[in-house]
């Protein structure tokens, strides 16, 4: 079974139930959704636009940084939504209309983090895009996840953390923090066939940890666990696509694509295992295991007992399920 529920602030999840094995069959995950968006939203059903927002928890989308053939800015003339890609409809970055091969040029978008604070330790930010498929010398594109009022221009990088593939020596993903550059093993080809699930945890208020995860072989994702530049909190989300050739919103070939944009707490994972319940949630500074009887303004929650143990970046706790129903929470 799976829920999600909306909590106060200091209550990042909640998950029922550990108790009777007639309560807990399978698995089960809750989770606090703080912002959402996606392409399919009615609001861009007759385009994409800026100062649009189809969602909520984000600000509405700016275009300001793009620019086409000579270097002259052109906002909106290289986004719009089309559905040519494996993650369907999508808004699109693409090359303008009169882009020479090799030219100048960038199409960018990004938008606002409308939580006070912006994005928070145990958020989750999560994108899933399709990158182009095409190899174009000394060109690529890039996320970046900065503190700041609007999008980045080319050749600026005032990111806290930077995800980009830039195609000079390689085409390998690349993950830009405080502590410089690192070459993931994940290649622009693998996450280019099914689309990519890029998932940006907060850890604390300056680390982080990070997954790409390409849909079409989710066994090859790749993590990594760092700390952010100082360029905090992270407000503003912005994606790039450094031109090649001449394209249009539908072709995949050399377009940048994203279907949609989340924002979510702590997720609280419960599994059956045998006898056993096995809990689980990305370990995060400030955050406890917290279990009561029952539910409700009356319900005590306690700290639960034994202390989790850190597996791959994971807080897992395993109890034992006894005949008592149990209420599970994760607290600050």
């Amino acid at each position: 079974m799976k829920s999600h529920f909306f909590l106060p602030r200091k209550v990042t999840t909640a998950c029922a139930v550990a108790g009777a094995t007639t309560m807990l069959n399978g698995n089960c995950s809750a989770q606090t959704f703080i912002a959402a968006d996606y392409a399919t939203n009615s609001t861009y059903a007759s385009g994409w636009s800026a100062g649009q927002n189809g969602g909520y928890g984000f600000g509405p989308w700016s275009f300001d940084g793009t620019v086409g053939t000579n270097d002259i800015a052109n906002p909106g003339a290289q986004q719009a939504i089309s559905s040519a890609s494996a993650i369907g409809t999508a808004w699109t970055l693409y090359n303008g209309p009169s882009q020479p091969p090799g030219g100048p040029g960038i199409s960018d978008t990004g938008r606002a983090i409308t939580e006070p604070g912006g994005l928070q330790p145990g958020q989750t930010l999560e994108v899933v895009l399709q990158n182009p498929t095409a190899y174009h010398f000394y060109r690529g594109w890039d996320i970046l996840c900065l503190n700041g009022t609007d999008n980045d221009p080319a050749g600026v990088g005032t990111s806290a953390i930077r995800t980009q593939v830039f195609d000079y020596f390689n085409s390998n993903w690349s993950i830009i923090d405080n502590d410089g550059s690192t070459l993931t093993s994940l290649d622009s080809g693998t996450t280019t066939a099914a689309g990519m699930k890029y998932d940006l945890t907060l850890t604390s208020t300056n680390t982080y940890l990070i997954t790409l995860t390409p849909l079409s072989n989710p066994s090859a994702a790749y993590s990594q666990t760092g700390t952010l530049t100082t360029n905090l909190p992270i407000n503003w989300v912005n994606f790039r696509l450094y031109l090649g050739p001449n394209s249009g919103p539908n072709d995949p070939v050399d377009d940048l694509e994203i279907s949609s944009m989340t924002i979510a707490g702590l997720t609280l994972n419960i599994q059956l295992v045998g006898t056993n319940a096995v809990l689980s949630w990305p370990s995060v500074t400030g955050f406890t295991l917290a279990s009561s009887l029952n539910l409700g303004a009356g319900a005590v929650w306690n700290t639960n007992l034994p202390s989790p143990a850190v597996v791959n970046g994971q807080d897992v706790v395993t109890n034992p399920i006894a005949g008592t129903r149990q209420f599970y929470r994760l607290q600050q």
